[in-house]
């Protein structure tokens, strides 16, 4: 709805080990998606989806039984499909005006998915979008043109640019700040910068910029 803020909480279907984190991260007014068997999760955590997005391969008859009692919308792909699941449960919070996505248990597992979840955070889709991935203390988002960072002094920052160098790098607050440089894609100088203070800012002029926060308290 325009002019209305909508936050979507998406439950991927790779490693969920903290439900309380998730309980803690959920509002009343929460749009809940549920990545096919991400419903688990949502189910671990104490809410019903709203919304459970994919081709089903991994939810039983039983499951999907229960999900249609709850009154949850299931979207239903064919497993010949160009996109993941996950992909197609970001596109359509999109599509539906979400300003802003918790995604959880996006990670672990096997390797090639966490990449390939990472790097959906670069959709052009959620250009317009706080979109992040968050797993126990670490939590992962997309710099396009600039952002603050919070958390608290000590925290674990990397900088790691994405399908190309990173032009025009200006990070302040931290303990290793940069001035308009260049963050190369390749070598892993922006990989463990480390917060002075409880917000840091970043600005990039051209390219983006994968940012990984590790909270350590």
């Amino acid at each position: 709805m325009k002019g209305v803020a909508v936050r979507a909480i998406i439950f991927a279907n790779g490693t969920f080990t903290d439900a309380q984190q998730a309980r803690d991260l959920l509002h009343a007014d929460d749009v809940v998606i549920a990545v096919d068997g991400g419903t688990r999760h949502a189910w671990e955590a104490g809410v019903d989806p709203q919304l459970v997005i994919g081709d089903l391969d991994s939810l039983t008859e039983e499951e999907q039984e229960r999900l249609t009692s709850s009154g949850a919308e299931i979207s239903s792909f064919s497993p010949h499909k160009d996109r993941t699941d996950l992909e197609l449960a970001l596109l359509h919070a999109a599509s539906q005006g979400a300003d802003e996505m918790v995604i959880l248990a996006a990670l672990g597992g096997r390797l090639d998915q966490t990449i390939a979840n990472l790097l959906l955070l670069t959709l052009p889709d959620l250009a317009g979008c706080h979109a992040r991935i968050v797993q126990g203390a670490q939590t992962a988002f997309v710099i396009r043109d600039g952002a603050l960072i919070e958390g608290q002094p000590g925290d674990t920052v990397s900088l790691i640019p994405l399908g190309g160098d990173a032009i025009g790098v200006t990070a302040e607050g931290m303990e290793w700040p940069l001035d308009d440089d260049t963050l190369r894609f390749g070598p892993a100088r922006g990989v463990s910068n480390v917060l002075r203070a409880e917000q840091a800012s970043v600005r990039v002029r051209q390219g983006l910029l994968l940012c990984v926060v590790t909270h350590h308290s």
